[in-house]
């Protein structure tokens, strides 16, 4: 993180800016397997390292420690969890020296460097720990984008404090990362799994004797179980068959749950895509505090999930920022990017803006809040920064005056700009303002990056008459600028010039 001293003024309102600079920390790295495709191959690799005497296995050993140890916590024991999951392709039952056992596993892993290439979109919630604070201070989380080798993305972390006079503090970044583990044998439940099979066009003979006789919940082994009993109840399988095992399959590696150890730092987390899914990227969160209407607190993120070749959205759940259930959204609505969420129910139902068509701004509500149907024309492109496309910047804030919702637009040369407008209350169908011009714009100094003329953001938070925006600049690094709420409404509700 870095620090400028500068305040500018881009906007309809005074745009303030903290002078707080993030940029991608390319020493950081995450360990991943690296594993070949051929089991034969695994097989070659492990014997040669078997023909190895104790002297060269002690050399090579001190030269892997020497090099990769600092790097990372609890280092030998990722590499003797990798030899273990590779102990199949062991030519013997006979169980080698540690050193050995270890360096096995070293021949299966590499360094990656998860936020090399670029660092943006961030969100901003309060943080689950507000205990400790002097008053009229709060805490928040960050959460960001990065992108890396092979442009991957994925999630990480930063947390902070803003005072009562509003001076902004972050705290330090320890310099490791750790991804989070997926578990072993999450839960499902059967009636909405049902329900997004048949979304997905899984409805059969072979996929209703799966499915039916699982229990309320059940759990991945359990259900792995049903499909290959089936499987061997069905031969030869047919096409069909055989497509609806796949999707089945393909649905619950995408309905998974990942979490860390509590004693790891928020700042070293790292939520690297796991499911079939999101292969290529966990791509621009928009993370909301929502309170249910019984009280409850839980954090939600919209997300997408991308493959490789096709965007999906997908819904991140957690309490705590240690345990997340990822899951995916359904319906014929839940498509594109750029969902968010409100942070609390409308009239008794789920509500989210959204972008089904690549231009305009959507409304849609759900009693489930994993599916979406039925979508509600909300806003469309009128001024030339907006003129290419409109889209949401996280989720919307609640107000005395109505529902802020941040906006971005595309004008020419695939310029991106922050805006805002001003939603009713109790109809958020019905716009109350709109901001003419840009909240936030590029400036000569943030417009080169890796993707240039580009401003964006996946939330901000209220703090007092405080509008805290995190924003990327460029794709490139990110800053954070304060906002006066009452002089943006006033703006939005054309009470001042």
């Amino acid at each position: 993180m870095k620090k400028r001293n500068t305040s500018e003024e881009h906007s309809p309102v005074f745009v303030k800016d903290m002078g707080i600079i993030f940029v991608p920390e390319r020493q950081r790295v995450i360990i991943r397997p690296h594993i070949p495709f051929s089991e034969s191959r695994i097989e070659r690799i492990i014997s040669r390292v078997l023909t190895l005497d104790e002297s060269d296995i002690q050399k090579e050993f001190k030269c892997v420690l020497d090099k990769f140890s600092h790097r990372h916590h609890n280092f030998e024991s990722l590499l003797e969890r990798q030899f273990d999951s590779l102990r199949r392709f062991m030519p013997t039952d006979v169980l080698p020296s540690r050193e050995r056992r270890l360096l096995i596993g070293s021949f299966f892993l590499a360094e990656y460097s998860f936020e090399s290439v670029a660092l943006f979109n961030p969100s901003i919630v309060p943080h689950p720990d507000q205990s400790g604070l002097p008053p009229g201070s709060l805490r928040f989380i960050l959460t960001l984008r990065a992108t890396g080798e092979g442009h991957i993305s994925s999630l990480k972390f930063r947390s902070g404090c803003i005072d009562e006079e509003y001076n902004i503090s972050i705290d330090d970044s320890s310099g490791f990362a750790t991804m989070a583990e997926i578990k072993a044998n999450p839960l499902y439940d059967k009636i909405c799994f049902a329900r997004k099979l048949q979304e997905m066009g899984v409805f059969s003979d072979f996929s209703n004797l799966i499915i039916n006789s699982l229990s309320d919940e059940f759990t991945f082994t359990e259900l792995m179980e049903n499909v290959k009993i089936q499987i061997y109840n069905h031969q030869p399988l047919s096409p069909a068959n055989s497509l609806a095992r796949d999707k089945i399959q393909w649905l619950a590696r995408c309905n998974y749950e990942a979490q860390f150890e509590p004693s790891v730092p928020l700042s070293e987390r790292v939520l690297f895509p796991f499911s079939p899914s999101e292969q290529n990227g966990i791509e621009d969160a928009r993370f909301v505090l929502f309170t249910d209407d019984d009280g409850r607190k839980k954090y939600y993120a919209t997300y997408t999930a991308y493959d490789g070749k096709t965007i999906l959205p997908q819904l991140i759940e957690t309490e705590d920022f240690v345990h997340f259930k990822m899951a995916t959204l359904n319906g014929s609505a839940a498509v594109n990017k750029g969902m968010a969420l409100f942070p609390r129910r409308i009239n008794g139902r789920y509500a989210m803006v959204s972008r089904q068509d690549h231009e305009n701004l959507f409304l849609m509500y759900s009693d489930n809040i994993h599916f979406w149907y039925d979508i509600i024309p909300l806003m469309k492109p009128s001024y030339p920064w907006e003129f290419v496309q409109v889209g949401t910047c996280g989720a919307p804030i609640e107000t005395k005056e109505g529902w802020l919702l941040l906006t971005h637009g595309v004008g020419l040369f695939r310029q991106y700009s922050i805006g805002a407008i001003l939603l009713d209350k109790d109809n958020p169908s019905k716009i109350l303002g709109r901001l003419r011009e840009p909240l936030i714009h590029w400036t000569e100094n943030t417009r080169s990056g890796y993707v240039p003329n580009v401003v964006y953001t996946c939330g901000a938070l209220p703090h007092k008459d405080k509008l805290v925006v995190p924003y990327a600049m460029s794709d490139q690094q990110i800053t954070i600028s304060l906002i006066s709420l009452s002089s943006l409404l006033e703006k939005l509700l054309h009470r001042t010039s």
